[in-house]
């Protein structure tokens, strides 16, 4: 398996998959760049870069699961996931649930669909939405994902051409996670041989450049998960979209008002949120949450709309 990293000088660096066990060396890894945002309504990016929302069904549950201690009362979520038309390639981000989830539910997720009961049908995996807008699964450049959940892993190993972003430390924790969300990761989705992975490191890849026009950023922001990532998305004429993803999954989180129902830390939580919203503030960036059923309808959905 080929592995991405970078070294001290910034350089990309091919390892094998042979380092990926957890042994406490420290990676060597590029300075962080500094997010120049100063007027990002300015911001020299192409004309033909597009955003488009879909989504893989829906998620029952309870507002528990969802705001930390909130109730019982029944609570359905979007499952989102976003496609980038860019000019040096298409980006797909997640993916949402894997389509097994809409074949056999119960043997693809387990006891969790007692808690998360997944309502997707088959057609809207992300490879056939790709379709729905043009878009072939060899033409998916790069498949980024935000953290490894199970309702976020659904591109992996789906693009056969694609090289995998993820942070290093998500990855390696969605092996060994702690007991307590240890039912959040689906090993089959992300344990595929053959994938061309590039592992980010933190702090010290923070606002990770992908194309390096500024189109697509990748913010540090964990809490939910030791590895999560957001994104900030610059188009030509909508300006700055902020995809917090899980980092707060409703306006409750984006508002302080509550925890999300699964976190790996609850400072780290905090801070991400605030981290966030200092964006938003700098950069005037449209906010997308990531599962919030009332503030997802507001958006234009694919395949019949996007943003430019």
């Amino acid at each position: 398996m080929k592995i991405l990293e970078f070294n001290d000088r910034g350089q990309q660096v091919e390892n094998d998959s042979g380092s990926l066990t957890r042994t406490g060396s420290t990676s060597h890894l590029a300075a962080r760049p500094a997010l120049r945002v100063e007027n990002p309504h300015r911001a020299r990016v192409d004309s033909d870069i597009q955003l488009y929302m879909f989504q893989t069904g829906t998620l029952r549950t309870k507002t528990k699961y969802i705001k930390m201690n909130q109730g019982e009362e029944d609570f359905e979520i979007p499952v989102p996931w976003f496609l980038i038309k860019h000019p040096k390639g298409n980006v797909v981000i997640d993916g949402g649930n894997a389509i097994e989830v809409a074949i056999d539910k119960r043997a693809h997720w387990g006891a969790v669909i007692d808690a998360y009961d997944p309502i997707m049908d088959v057609r809207d995996n992300c490879v056939d939405q790709c379709l729905s807008v043009g878009v072939e699964a060899e033409d998916v450049r790069y498949v980024v994902q935000s953290h490894l959940h199970l309702d976020h892993s659904g591109a992996v190993g789906r693009f056969p051409n694609a090289q995998h972003i993820v942070q290093r430390s998500e990855y390696e924790y969605a092996f060994d996670p702690d007991w307590f969300s240890a039912a959040a990761y689906i090993r089959a989705d992300f344990d595929r041989p053959g994938l061309d992975w590039k592992f980010l490191g933190g702090e010290y890849t923070d606002n990770f450049d992908l194309f390096g026009d500024g189109a697509i950023r990748m913010i540090f922001t964990p809490g939910h998960s030791p590895g999560h990532q957001s994104f900030l998305i610059t188009l030509p004429n909508t300006g700055p979209v902020l995809l917090t993803i899980d980092a707060a999954y409703t306006l409750d989180h984006w508002d302080n008002k509550a925890l999300p129902g699964l976190i790996s830390s609850a400072v780290d939580a905090a801070h991400s949120v605030a981290k966030l919203h200092k964006i938003a503030e700098d950069t005037g960036a449209l906010v997308v949450t990531g599962h919030d059923p009332d503030h997802w309808k507001t958006f234009r959905k694919a395949p019949n709309s996007f943003y430019d």
